[in-house]
């Protein structure tokens, strides 16, 4: 519950810091005007984001009968959730995400990188935190905040070239200050909110596929891989980065603070509390052909 509540008020403090852009521009007016902007944006991105960023990243669905796609169908039949479309991406950096803005219209997509270097058991942690993911609706909660966080700096912008209420609110060095710490203030709350659904995914997760210290493994395992294999196209499209499991980019070991994701070594650490906690057979995870992966691309 605390995650939920931490996330309740990060948005909080979102929405605020939007209408108060929309205020110091142009009054209580300017307020209701900012709130229409964003729900018009955010339905928008609500309704096309997923194909959207599925295309992007060139996924490629694949049917029923894939091993992966059984692997990720029992898991959702474990936690209650309809089947998502299970997409395939041709990449060698392991790593996987979830998108979708409802679980009824949700799916899953996982690297060529992730199926050929991982475990069984692995791979079907991180599959197990992307459905924990889009039972929680995180994907529905970043596309907002994501979405916010862009209209606060078109808002900043957009107060510097055209006016807003520059006698009344500090001058053109007020609005200066406005449009450099106003997106910042925005950026910084979408990275909270990240990190604190990541470690939430990383719980319930954990719990779907009955093996946290797995899950943990493969979290270590695409970090260490991801430092030394370029992702391109997430290096092209860098406000995705917070959708993978673990980072995709190489910048963001430069700042901390910046960082869409939780240290690893802490994600880490919290799945071993759950393991001892609460020990569990490796029988649990849903079988594929073979005891390794394979050639599942």
């Amino acid at each position: 519950m605390t995650g939920y509540f931490k996330t309740a008020l990060l948005m909080a403090a979102m929405t605020a810091l939007f209408m108060g852009m929309g205020a110091l521009i142009g009054g209580e007016g300017g307020a209701i005007a900012a709130l229409a902007i964003a729900a018009a944006m955010n339905l928008f991105t609500w309704w096309g984001s997923d194909k959207a960023v599925l295309r992007m990243y060139g996924a490629r669905e694949v049917g029923p009968d894939h091993d992966l796609a059984r692997m990720v169908h029992d898991l959702a039949d474990r936690a209650g959730l309809p089947h998502p479309k299970v997409f395939i991406i041709d990449q060698a950096q392991p790593n996987a995400f979830a998108t979708g803005r409802n679980p009824q219209n949700a799916a899953v997509a996982a690297t060529t990188g992730l199926l050929q270097r991982l475990s069984r058991d692995e791979i079907a942690g991180v599959m197990a935190h992307e459905l924990a993911h889009i039972r929680n609706r995180d994907t529905l909660i970043m596309t907002v905040t994501a979405t916010f966080a862009g209209a606060v700096s078109f808002l900043a912008n957009m107060a510097f070239f055209f006016g807003g209420n520059r006698d009344r609110e500090g001058g053109f060095l007020g609005q200066l200050a406005l449009m450099i710490l106003a997106p910042l203030a925005a950026a910084l709350v979408q990275m909270a909110i990240s990190r604190s659904r990541e470690y939430e995914a990383d719980r319930v997760g954990a719990e779907i596929c009955g093996q946290p210290r797995a899950l943990a493994s493969a979290l270590l395992r695409i970090e260490r891989m991801a430092q030394g294999i370029d992702y391109a196209a997430a290096e092209r499209n860098p406000a995705t980065a917070h959708m993978f499991i673990i980072n995709p980019l190489h910048a963001h070991a430069r700042d901390r603070l910046f960082s869409t994701h939780p240290a690893t070594a802490n994600r880490v650490a919290a799945l071993e509390k759950m393991a001892v906690a609460a020990p569990v057979s490796s029988s649990r995870i849903p079988s594929t052909r073979g005891g390794r992966p394979g050639p599942w691309a």
